[in-house]
């Protein structure tokens, strides 16, 4: 089994959501985990803070240098994500359709890289 990253695309501060869609999406995103926690493709997965509160630290020259906000500008940024076991990418591509119709956003899917 190899392990992909389904990424959860989020467009941060453009509410295209009703509320009541969004409480309906967090159950959805629930079952959805649920089912696949029972199926065996679950790793591990999280839903992440807004963009506005992300912090930047870069050390790659030797000064730590840190910043407040995103490091790249854009209107879609990463907003949740699952971490799953999956037989091919055929089989994560369904399980990342399923997870794209529960959080009612785009899911990019990316395999981890080989040892």
């Amino acid at each position: 089994m190899t392990q992909y990253l389904l990424s959860v695309i989020h467009e941060w501060g453009l509410p295209k959501l009703s509320e009541e869609e969004i409480q309906q999406s967090f159950a959805d995103t629930g079952k959805f985990n649920e089912e696949i926690q029972a199926s065996g493709h679950w790793v591990f997965a999280g839903g992440l803070e807004p963009v506005s509160s992300a912090t930047v630290v870069d050390n790659t020259e030797g000064r730590n240098v840190i910043t407040d906000g995103p490091y790249v500008e854009a209107k879609e940024q990463l907003g949740g994500f699952w971490v799953i076991e999956a037989a091919d990418l055929d089989e994560a591509l369904a399980l990342a359709a399923r997870g794209s119709l529960a959080c009612k956003n785009p899911v990019e899917v990316r395999p981890f890289q080989g040892e």
